[in-house]
């Protein structure tokens, strides 16, 4: 029997000051393939061998925006915890069981300031996971570390976590 979660969200890296830099080198790597191989112009004044373009190609015009496309941050609030996953880099969910927390409040933070950007982070707030946005749940774990989840529905989110562990 599948359980379905009281909240899920899952958020992804869609930002355009983050993708112009990306679509940029992606498109600058092809192009120089498409000129250097395919047409025979040399790209560049110094050009790099066939092998390096193509090997260029495939990292910067192909992989590295794809790797971009499809990092995201999925949380989870179920009747037994709070789930967490920043895919590729947990493969898995993270479970903080409901226990495990003390308190919990919707918050507006600074991610460059607070935490240094986006991310997995650690700051002088404790850690966070966020992909975008001003906006989360700051979370206080009964041992006392702070953990922040960004959030584009944090109130949602809030609500769901005190539903489920009858805080508030």
């Amino acid at each position: 029997m599948r359980v379905y979660p009281l909240y899920r969200e899952t958020q992804h890296f869609r930002q355009l000051w983050l993708w112009l830099p990306v679509l940029f080198i992606s498109l600058l790597s092809i192009y120089g393939l498409i000129q250097q191989l395919f047409l025979g112009i040399p790209f560049g004044s110094n050009p790099a061998p066939d092998t390096v373009l193509v090997i260029v190609a495939v990292i910067f015009g192909l992989m590295l925006p794809t790797f971009l496309y499809k990092i995201n941050l999925t949380t989870e609030v179920h009747s037994d915890g709070l789930y967490i996953r920043f895919f590729p880099f947990h493969l898995s969910f993270h479970k903080i069981a409901l226990e495990d927390i003390k308190g919990f409040e919707v918050r507006i933070y600074r991610p460059l300031r607070d935490y240094g950007g986006w991310g997995i982070r650690y700051g002088r707030q404790g850690k966070a996971y966020n992909v975008s946005g001003n906006r989360g749940v700051q979370l206080v774990l009964s041992d006392g570390k702070r953990l922040l989840i960004g959030s584009q529905k944090p109130e949602a989110f809030a609500e769901a976590l005190s539903l489920a562990s009858g805080k508030r």
